[in-house]
């Protein structure tokens, strides 16, 4: 299945590409957006790409192939980007963009646990090899204390229902381990008030989101990601950052306020731009999706 790119065209012409510029991918996947960018790049172009999966470089790569920029790919966190510059000996960069959270790709064929709507390992990982020492979804439902399972899921999930079901999984875990996402799915759903089981949403919807985040410290990675993407622009570069719920947003919304009341940068979205009709009725998965864009006006 093919990753649809979301909020493709506002993000192109949101970040005003120029012939020369050197371009940063902070979440590739499968190069969608990179791919768009590259068509407007010269051959002093340049577009860098990182992404914890390495099967998302490898598609990536393969789309970037005809490409006329320099394209080069490295398996890192964007949370890691001016580590990975250095290491390529680039000093800044005059475009940047972190599309937050998962692919399509992920969800659908990473058989990694993503998806509560498929019977797969309890891993929930952006990486595609994780090691023994990787925390994993596994781990938190069928090691950590039960206060610690209840925060996650209420915090990074917004679920209103966070004590009960963290209380039905370590209630759970003494008969036997949760090993799977339909086990997990059963606790939650035993877990739920019969009214929370027919609302808009799978009742499994938060927790997964919640248990996805934890793993992958997705809050952490964004506020260093933010913080030292905004410190590797050149001063007139942009950055924009696609996220897909509030938790995220509002960390993005906060940190660009803060910038501009300290005159470094100028916000070029005084609301998030979301997708159209279309494209929702195209990919229901850019419904939830808000993209925020900031311009560096002062070197650092």
């Amino acid at each position: 299945m093919m990753h649809k790119s979301v909020l493709l065209q506002e993000v192109i012409t949101g970040l005003d590409i120029k012939l020369d510029d050197v371009f940063f991918d902070g979440t590739v996947n499968g190069g969608g957006h990179s791919k768009a960018v590259a068509e407007l790049l010269g051959a002093k172009g340049v577009i860098i790409g990182t992404d914890l999966d390495g099967d998302a470089l490898a598609k990536a790569g393969e789309r970037l192939k005809e490409a006329t920029a320099k394209i080069i790919l490295k398996q890192a966190s964007f949370r890691d980007l001016d580590a990975v510059l250095a290491e390529i000996k680039v000093t800044a960069v005059d475009k940047m963009l972190l599309d937050l959270g998962l692919s399509s790709n992920q969800f659908e064929a990473s058989g990694r646990g993503f998806s509560f709507q498929k019977d797969e390992p309890l891993l929930m990982t952006f990486k595609n090899h994780p090691g023994p020492s990787d925390l994993s979804a596994f781990k938190i439902v069928n090691t950590w204390e039960e206060g610690n399972i209840a925060q996650i899921i209420e915090s990074y999930g917004e679920e209103r229902f966070a004590k009960r079901i963290a209380r039905a999984i370590t209630l759970e875990r003494r008969k036997r381990p949760i090993k799977t996402t339909m086990d997990l799915v059963a606790v939650i759903k035993r877990a739920i008030p019969k009214k929370g089981l027919y609302g808009r949403l799978n009742p499994a919807t938060k927790t997964f989101q919640a248990l996805r985040i934890a793993v992958n410290d997705e809050i952490g990675a964004l506020k260093e990601g933010l913080q030292k993407g905004f410190e590797c622009l050149n001063v007139g570069g942009r950055m924009a950052v696609i996220s897909f719920h509030s938790l995220e947003d509002r960390i993005v919304k906060n940190y660009w306020k803060k910038l501009a009341a300290e005159n470094r940068g100028r916000i070029l979205t005084k609301k998030p731009v979301m997708a159209s009709p279309e494209e929702i009725l195209e990919n229901p998965r850019s419904r939830s999706a808000k993209l925020r864009i900031i311009e560096k006006t002062v070197c650092e």
